[in-house]
């Protein structure tokens, strides 16, 4: 096994706000894939196999407990979660040093989730 992760979905109550709250932290771009049925999605970037989505839909509920996802912040997270609360969200821990692993922070996005986000600098 090479990655322990190679899937994660975060859960959405507005697909819409959702996408615009992640695309405005991570400065990434999000599309809403065509409707599955009783599902929507919208991918984030991925490579080497590791990858994820948000979805709205059925037994997917927002949460502030349970598993949490880190996302890559790239270079230096104090960037992306400079933008969370103009993006609808909370910020919940700051940057915090996390030793040679560089750093984490963790936030609430729009849709009520508890998130992580990891950077090296």
């Amino acid at each position: 096994m090479s990655n322990a992760l190679n899937w994660f979905e975060i859960p959405a109550t507005d697909i819409k706000r959702a996408v615009k709250f992640y695309s405005t932290v991570l400065g990434v771009g999000l599309e809403i894939s065509e409707p599955m049925p009783g599902f929507q999605m919208a991918m984030f970037p991925a490579e080497d196999g590791v990858g994820g989505d948000i979805v709205q839909g059925e037994g997917y509920t927002p949460s502030t407990e349970g598993s949490v996802v880190y996302l890559n912040a790239g270079e230096d997270l104090a960037l992306a979660l400079a933008k969370v609360e103009d993006a609808g969200g909370q910020v919940l821990v700051p940057k915090t040093g996390i030793g040679e692993n560089g750093f984490m922070a963790y936030f609430k996005d729009s849709e009520g989730n508890r998130v992580g986000l990891h950077s090296r600098g």
